[in-house]
């Protein structure tokens, strides 16, 4: 049960405003943590500078031992992310997508051919593997996006609001999904509106206020704070 992801007194400006002011925590083997808080609070941000595409005014960041700043390439094969907005490359197909995936992180034909026929079962995207992004909906995006990222396996899992733009099976399949990466040794970190998703999914919580850490703990405690806020 080891720190995979340690965050230590990360700060960020923007425009000289201070978003985030000494933001310190750890994510170890076998957990989901949520990032929780309200609007404007920082967790976007934050995600953006743990993926390393927010750069930092200070602290430091390390996922299984390497450093954001020293060893980013390292850093940088060692997490995925699923973006609240799905980021496709239009002139590749959705099969095309997953095979970049695939060359990315290394993962063996075998492999990436099981994984491919579940996701593609379990999302309802079977139809859908020579399409190009612009005939998909929005939703169908999404669950390519969610696909890329569950494809490797690696040590830690960003995702923003995991369930916007899923309707309630893939939501469902997904949540399924995400447990199941977590007992299988996965760091999962979530941002999420839906607070009732972090008592069913999360094992920890961080509550952002205002770019600071205002609380944070076993995720019980945070369905203690939420009760006694009501």
């Amino acid at each position: 049960m080891g720190v995979v992801l340690d965050v230590k007194n990360c700060s960020v400006d923007i425009q000289k405003e201070k978003i985030l002011q000494d933001i310190s925590f750890h994510v170890k083997r076998n957990e989901i943590m949520a990032l929780v808080g309200h609007n404007g609070a920082g967790k976007s941000t934050l995600m953006k500078t743990m993926i390393g595409s927010r750069e930092k005014n200070g602290g430091t960041l390390s996922i299984a031992g390497h450093d954001q700043d020293k060893h980013y390439k390292g850093y940088k094969r060692h997490f995925t992310y699923i973006p609240e907005e799905p980021l496709l490359f239009n002139e590749l197909t959705v099969y095309h997508h997953f095979k970049l995936y695939q060359k990315s992180y290394g993962v063996p034909e075998d492999v990436f051919a099981s994984r491919i026929q579940t996701y593609t079962e379990g999302f309802e995207l079977k139809e859908k593997l020579d399409e190009y992004p612009e005939a998909l909906s929005k939703g169908m995006r999404q669950k390519v996006q969610t696909i890329c990222a569950l494809i490797p396996d690696v040590p830690v899992l960003f995702i923003d609001e995991p369930f916007m733009g899923l309707d309630v099976y893939a939501g469902r399949f997904l949540e399924e999904e995400l447990v199941r990466k977590k007992t299988e040794g996965a760091s999962i970190v979530l941002t999420t509106h839906q607070l009732d998703k972090v008592s069913e999914l999360a094992d920890r919580y961080v509550m952002l206020v205002e770019g600071k850490v205002s609380s944070s703990g076993d995720v019980s405690e945070f369905h203690e704070l939420k009760r006694r806020s009501t």
